[in-house]
């Protein structure tokens, strides 16, 4: 039984361009994706390499241009941290001088305060929870999107540290009005 995803023309470099163009139309791929899911489909190797090579060539696929965009994106939205950045370039097929390039773009202090946003943010929903649990629940969450201990526990605890204070000073305001 024939595959369905596969193509009845695998050798055909125009019907490979064109599901190429299709997938590139869709959003930014890497080299490594689109020869995949090239593949996937049924397109022959050498088909696949002349394609690929030639969009390359041409500036259509840069691998080093969508390591940036994908950083600079998944940082800025997501929060995620350089470690969780260069997992999921790696994934994608992101040669390592691009990944370490892209990452690299990303300071220390960018990334503590993503990580401290993001701590921030989450405390909104935890307030009023045991200190505990709500260290716990930081910390695992800026865990997930890759944070180390050194990060993740001093940010957590200037996220406590400012509710504390936020809740010294309610309770001073309260005591102006009795």
């Amino acid at each position: 039984m024939k595959n369905p995803r596969s193509t009845s023309k695998p050798n055909d470099p125009e019907a490979a361009r064109q599901y190429c163009l299709r997938l590139l139309s869709g959003r930014p791929r890497t080299k490594a994706e689109l020869g995949d899911a090239m593949r996937r489909k049924g397109f022959e190797e050498e088909v696949v390499a002349e394609i690929l090579d030639r969009y390359a060539e041409v500036g259509m696929i840069d691998d080093e241009v969508f390591a940036r965009a994908w950083v600079d994106s998944r940082h800025r939205v997501r929060g995620l941290s350089k470690r969780a950045l260069a997992g999921e370039l790696r994934r994608k097929g992101v040669d390592a001088e691009f990944v370490d390039a892209a990452v690299e773009a990303v300071s220390d202090e960018d990334e503590r305060a993503a990580a401290l946003e993001l701590a921030r943010r989450r405390y909104r929903n935890l307030a009023g929870q045991e200190p505990d649990a709500v260290l716990r629940k930081l910390v695992g969450m800026l865990a997930r999107k890759g944070y180390g201990a050194g990060v993740a526990i001093p940010v957590v605890k200037q996220v406590l540290a400012e509710a504390d204070e936020g809740a010294a000073e309610l309770l001073d305001e309260e005591a102006h009005y009795e």
